[in-house]
């Protein structure tokens, strides 16, 4: 019952931190001819290699339960890219100094920066068309970065992004 409540206490703070993403595709796909995947040899996904274990673990369970599977001779292949960048913080408290006198004016103004820069991590996932070797779908994940979290709290944020980011996958195209 502790485990239970500790899976529940982090997957709503992870939750809380809501994993941004922007979608693009290419409209005229046929996206239900897509039933196998797999990942490109060389993928370097800017992961720790622990991380990129996780991650693709991940991926392998929201794939499959699309009901997509991973294949030796895939009609996909998935590339993943990430980086790590700090933020520069918006928020700012501004001091004045203002005076006019004789027809004179002039002032200055500062603008304090308030609070810590964040960190944040942007994932790409690219699906590639292997017949036209050409970019069909891609999907860019970004969230706040936490280094201090525990192996187990990087799994569940692992799978949450993977599962925000597969959430409109495969997209709803309009029918003409």
């Amino acid at each position: 019952m502790k485990k239970l409540f500790s899976l529940l206490f982090v997957l709503v703070l992870f939750s809380c931190n809501a994993v941004r993403v922007q979608y693009d595709y290419e409209k005229t796909t046929d996206f239900t001819s897509y039933t196998t995947y797999n990942y490109f040899s060389d993928i370097e996904t800017g992961l720790s290699d622990l991380d990129t274990k996780r991650l693709l673990k991940a991926l392998d369970i929201a794939m499959q339960s699309k009901g997509m599977l991973l294949s030796e001779e895939p009609d996909f292949y998935i590339n993943i890219e990430s980086k790590i960048y700090q933020t520069t913080n918006g928020n700012t408290v501004g001091v004045g100094v203002g005076g006019t006198g004789n027809s004179i004016g002039g002032g200055v103004s500062v603008g304090i920066p308030v609070g810590q820069p964040k960190m944040k991590r942007e994932i790409a996932f690219d699906f590639v068309d292997t017949k036209k070797d050409a970019l069909f779908w891609q999907a860019i994940g970004i969230d706040i970065y936490k280094e201090n979290q525990t192996p187990e709290q990087r799994e569940l944020h692992l799978h949450a992004i993977v599962n925000k980011v597969l959430d409109k996958y495969p997209p709803k195209v309009k029918k003409k």
